[in-house]
């Protein structure tokens, strides 16, 4: 996949192209572009996405606070497994969300990105009043020049974006892999925490996430991969308030890496969940905090056999 950042890239050649956000670029949207690769080499020409590197409701209402299921970086990463020519970040602005639907067809993706054949998700629609669909994107279209094909729907299993993120919120992130096509992941930077873990056996990496609006997952352990510096290794992690320690009302994310010595601090680690183990809970002191850990540890090695 090359990633276009500038329209003279394209040599002026006409696309099939499609357009969405695409957060977590899950099964749905590969269906998608699958469709759309499909459809441009029956013409002999290249594929492309169109996509918003920033979320466009963020741009039109600055307190928005989107729940990602991959900030930029990782969508750019997912799209180019997906075997398509190009992906164009489009830098959506005030003055593109007062276009038209007619408008932004005409001045984006004919002028600017010479879009012969637009595919269209089965729900998806643009325009200032976001009223308008299928039937009147063909009409425009064929007044300027752009074929419009309405992809197919996969009718099973039910995905969206919004679907996961409540699977997410539920732990059931064997789910979530299966929608995905991949395992859910947060990436964060190693911060000094209350170093409570160490005194009872548990040594802990507290993470301070990158996407501050990545969707986090349910409170809880997980059996979790640890990718540290390109090296992985087998950990159990917790998401919550640490309601046996009392410490503060903030949400922790922390990480008890196996078979791992040395020091974290301020270096960059990737956690891949695999399955969660329990929910959070208040024991009524440390020791019993203890006795769970090891069990937690204990269940969380088991789902590592199991994948091994």
């Amino acid at each position: 996949m090359q990633l276009l950042t500038d329209k003279k890239n394209l040599e002026y050649r006409p696309l099939v192209a499609t357009i969405g956000f695409f957060d977590g670029v899950h099964i749905g949207h590969r269906f998608l572009i699958d469709q759309v690769r499909e459809i441009a080499k029956a013409k002999g020409l290249p594929s492309a996405v169109i996509t918003f590197p920033i979320h466009p409701r963020k741009v039109m209402q600055q307190d928005f606070q989107p729940a990602l299921l991959s900030n930029y970086n990782e969508k750019l990463v997912r799209l180019s497994s997906t075997g398509i020519d190009y992906c164009i970040p489009f830098n959506f602005s005030n003055e593109a969300s007062q276009m038209s639907a007619r408008e932004f067809m005409l001045e984006i993706l004919k002028n600017k990105y010479n879009v012969e054949t637009l595919v269209i998700g089965y729900d998806h629609r643009f325009g200032n009043n976001r009223a308008e669909g299928f039937e009147e994107y063909k009409k425009y279209g064929d007044e300027i020049g752009i074929e419009v094909i309405q992809a197919k729907q996969l009718e099973a299993p039910y995905v969206s974006s919004s679907h996961i993120r409540r699977l997410l919120k539920e732990g059931k992130m064997e789910d979530v892999a299966s929608l995905l096509s991949y395992r859910y992941l947060i990436s964060g930077k190693i911060i000094k925490g209350f170093q409570v873990g160490r005194t009872i056996g548990f040594p802990t990496a507290n993470m301070e996430l990158w996407e501050r609006y990545k969707v986090v997952p349910a409170f809880g352990v997980y059996a979790v991969y640890v990718y540290i510096e390109g090296d992985q290794y087998e950990g159990m992690l917790y998401i919550g308030k640490r309601p046996t320690l009392q410490q503060n009302s903030d949400i922790s994310i922390e990480v008890n890496i196996f078979d791992y010595d040395g020091d974290l601090y301020n270096k960059s680690l990737t956690t891949e969940f695999l399955q969660f183990i329990r929910h959070d809970e208040k024991f009524p002191d440390m020791e019993s905090l203890k006795k769970q850990l090891y069990k937690d540890k204990e269940n969380v090695m088991k789902v590592f056999k199991n994948h091994r």
